[in-house]
Order: C-alpha cells, then sequence, then structure tokens
C-alpha cells in the first residue's frame, strides 16, 4: 500500500485553506490516523480573536506545546500520522506575524523562539509536507462558510500577512519532501476528480520517497 513506510505527513496553509478537509480524506484515502489542530477545546483562541495582544503569547505557547506532544507522539508510534497544520507554522508564520503587528512583545517572542529552538533539537521533520497554495478569495470563502464566530473579527489585511509569510517560509523550505498543492480552482471536498488529481501527486511523492 502507497505510504506504508511512511511515518509522519504534514498540512500547512493558510486559515482557510482547507487543511482539515484535506487531512481527514487522505486519512480515509491511506488508512492513516489524524492529528487535529486543537481549536474546538483550545481555551485561548476566542479570547484572542477578541483581543489579540492580550492573549497572543499565551495562544502561541499553547499551540507550540500541543504540536511539540503531538510529533514526539508520532515519533513514539509506529502509524502513519497526517498532522493537521505544523510547528513551522507557528514558530515562521504567526508568532513573527505577531510580532512585527506589535501584539506580542519583543519579550515574549524572544522567549517563544528560544523554546522553538529548544524543541528543534529532539524533533526530526515530517516525511512529507504538503503546502496548500490559496488566494486570498479562496480562504475567505472558506472562512465564512465553515461559520466560526471568533473568526468574524479576522481583516483581510492579517490574511494577506500570514500568505505572504507562508509564501516566504515555503520558498525557503528545506527540512524534507515538499508537495504545493494550488487550491483556487480546486474543490476536492466535493469533486472526486479534484480529489484525485491530489492523490495523483500525494503518490508520486510517497514513490519518490521509498
Amino acid at each position: 500500500m502507497p505510504g506504508k513506510n511512511i511515518k509522519h505527513v504534514a498540512i500547512a496553509g493558510n486559515i482557510g485553506a482547507g487543511k482539515t478537509t484535506l487531512c481527514t480524506k487522505l486519512a480515509h484515502h491511506y488508512n492513516w490516523e489524524v492529528h487535529y489542530e486543537d481549536t474546538e477545546v483550545n481555551p485561548y483562541l476566542p479570547d484572542f480573536y477578541a483581543d489579540m495582544k492580550r492573549w497572543s503569547f499565551h495562544l502561541q505557547i499553547y499551540f507550540l506545546n500541543s504540536r511539540y506532544q503531538q510529533i514526539l507522539k508520532i515519533h513514539r508510534g509506529d502509524k502513519t500520522i497526517i498532522q493537521d497544520r505544523t510547528i513551522y507554522e507557528d514558530a515562521f508564520i504567526f508568532a513573527p506575524n505577531l510580532y512585527e503587528m506589535g501584539l506580542m512583545t519583543e519579550r515574549d517572542f524572544n522567549n517563544y523562539s528560544t523554546l522553538f529552538k529548544t524543541m528543534m533539537a529532539q524533533i526530526r521533520p515530517p516525511d512529507l509536507l504538503i503546502y496548500l497554495r490559496a488566494g486570498i478569495p479562496k480562504l475567505v470563502s472558506h472562512i465564512h462558510s465553515r461559520g466560526r464566530e471568533y473568526e468574524g473579527n479576522m481583516s483581510l489585511d492579517y490574511l494577506k500577512r500570514l500568505n505572504e509569510k507562508y509564501e516566504r517560509w515555503i520558498g525557503k523550505y528545506q527540512e524534507g519532501n515538499l508537495l504545493i498543492i494550488k487550491v483556487d480552482e480546486l474543490d476536492f471536498e466535493r469533486n472526486p476528480e479534484d480529489f484525485g488529481k491530489i492523490i495523483n501527486q500525494v503518490d508520486s511523492q510517497i514513490h519518490g520517497l521509498f
């Protein structure tokens, strides 16, 4: 079976890019286990969107710890795991963006960055990183369709800043194997043909690994 020797697949992408949906569908197709991003029980997320400056450091530390625990569990286990968002995105996208926007203090950002570097010395990158590249209209459409109340205050400028950081990060990504999927013209949730195109790309990456 394709992917039987792969231990860790991760999906990266901006808010609303379709990470969770694709994680679920790929997990079902390949019989992988999913580690979802902790958004439903995250105790800081609603407060963060209401007052980003007050809660930014708390939120980022929570996500960093949650994702670090996921990776340690993946390393210890014997199953193939697909992960919804990566630890890299916390450190290279969201925390720096909050710092640059004046929503995280320099002291907190330096503390966060030092902790991230310590964690990086203990873990390995994913066997395959899948990046979902999406334009702002696609992101906004997905965000509105899922109707999370705490995301209602999110600005277009915030999404644009994140997208720019994603593109810079992916352009320099050399930690492991990378697959970029352009999702603007795809509806992999409802269109089996579009999902099939993604499966073909993932299969090609997997067969190239082993």
